[in-house]
């Protein structure tokens, strides 16, 4: 497992913003995945309101900044949006297979906070994540897992359950843990957008500012792979 260590402030800060999700219903790496062919290297963005880019303007969501931002480190790439407003992670199971196809290759995975805002159980988010993340690798794409944190009003109990899954997960299977995919953005009045729920472009900027090195990196890995 790679792991990748954020700097994350006040916890009850960043766990109090969380609540907005269910209203929604290093430097470049020197190697690249072969491609003979020319043809981009394929990224897939999997999750939900907070990958689909809800209330930015087209261009301006996570897998649109991402792209740009990786193709300006010279990588030739192709992110595509698979994220779907107010999903959980029972409804990317069921989507996953024609959401993300076996092309791909890297996958993120951004789901699970509208199951802790719905008090799902988070027994079935685990389970449900865990067969995203087997089928994921069973095919033997690269997949960088974004985590969540349960919001404190769902209780200590529930939380301390709710936010192991994504470590717990991360050591079970061969995948790179960012572990909290709103690091740094959450509950500041000046990435977010007037209702102070959603991110802005501004704020969806600083997401992907964040995770790019992460995933340069899990690309490098997966060329490295590639070539032994």
């Amino acid at each position: 497992m790679q792991r990748f260590q954020p700097f994350v402030g006040r916890r009850a800060v960043i766990l109090t913003a969380l609540s907005w999700l269910f209203v929604a219903a290093v430097g470049p790496v020197a190697a690249q995945p072969a491609a003979g062919d020319g043809k981009p290297i394929e990224i897939v963005a999997f999750g939900d309101s907070l990958t689909q880019g809800y209330g930015v303007e087209p261009g301006k969501a996570f897998p649109e900044q991402l792209e740009a931002a990786l193709r300006k480190d010279g990588l030739n790439v192709a992110v595509d949006n698979a994220g779907v407003s107010g999903d959980t992670t029972t409804g990317g199971l069921s989507r996953l297979d024609w959401s993300v196809p076996q092309t791909a290759d890297l996958v993120i995975v951004e789901l699970g906070a509208n199951d802790a805002l719905r008090g799902i159980s988070p027994d079935i988010t685990r389970n449900n994540l865990d067969e995203i993340l087997k089928r994921l690798t069973d095919r033997g794409q690269t997949v960088i897992l974004a985590g969540m944190l349960a919001p404190p009003n769902m209780g200590e109990d529930y939380a301390s359950k709710f936010d192991a899954i994504y470590p717990d997960l991360a050591k079970k299977y061969p995948v790179t843990l960012y572990p909290f995919f709103l690091e740094g953005v959450a509950a500041d009045p000046e990435l977010n957008q007037a209702d102070g729920m959603h991110p802005t472009a501004k704020g969806v900027a600083k997401i992907v500012a964040a995770m790019k090195p992460v995933i340069e990196t899990a690309l490098g890995l997966k060329a490295e792979a590639a070539s032994r």
